[in-house]
């Protein structure tokens, strides 16, 4: 049987088929990701949450035994639907950023919904802290073509290097950028090959080539939600 989380239903409901570049910042910018076991863990919770069969609470699932889970996440992937699809994301130490496919009704904010509650669970236990983690509810925007797509999609991979945290984009383990660079048929979170029409060395390039690009946002200038204070 699932579990049931308790969430807000927006007022205004995200519309399925579109992309929304999603973003939540934790409370007064408290560093909530801090050591690869806390990245690790949104990462994880980030591909697991898609599936819309995924029924377990994500501590109660590690604690089965690894064969059953491996056939069972194996079994998710070939036949399970998607609640969303991800097609970008990137961890940062007091945010996330998604772009999400809304696939069926208030998909989106049932998947933030779960690994949003999921982290925070995890966090406060493991870190000994009580109280809310993230900064209200999770802002988005709509992305409205695919220049702005491929646009948003190396800002958000640039994030890392904008913020000083590395000097290169595929320095940052914790992004899709090595999905997009990597022309690998392993296992992957992010469904973008059909939007983004580069090969790996093209998106290498058209992102490494403007290191500086975050100060030349203007075609994406509305999407960047991270610079609202609201």
């Amino acid at each position: 049987m699932c579990y049931n989380i308790n969430m807000n239903i927006r007022k205004i409901s995200l519309v399925n088929g579109h992309y929304y570049h999603i973003f939540s910042r934790s409370i007064a910018k408290y560093i909530i990701f801090n050591d690869h076991q806390d990245y690790s863990r949104m990462q994880e919770l980030i591909d697991i949450y898609r599936f819309s069969e995924f029924c377990y609470r994500y501590s109660s699932f590690l604690s089965l035994g690894d064969s059953f889970r491996s056939q069972y996440v194996e079994k998710l992937k070939n036949s399970s639907p998607k609640i969303v699809e991800i097609i970008s994301y990137s961890i940062m130490p007091t945010h996330i950023h998604l772009t999400l496919k809304q696939i069926e009704d208030n998909g989106i904010t049932k998947f933030m919904g779960k690994i949003l509650n999921s982290y925070a669970k995890y966090f406060n236990i493991r870190h000994q802290r009580k109280g809310p983690l993230y900064e209200g509810n999770f802002k988005n925007v709509i992305v409205e073509n695919d220049e702005q797509m491929l646009h948003l999609t190396r800002y958000q991979h640039l994030n890392p290097v904008s913020a000083g945290l590395v000097a290169k984009p595929e320095d940052w383990q914790y992004s899709s950028y090595s999905e997009y660079i990597n022309n690998s048929e392993g296992h992957s979170i992010c469904d973008f090959k059909e939007i983004i029409d580069m090969l790996p060395r093209e998106y290498q390039k058209f992102t490494n080539d403007q290191i500086d690009y975050q100060k030349k946002l203007s075609k994406i200038k509305h999407l960047l939600i991270d610079n609202y204070s609201g």
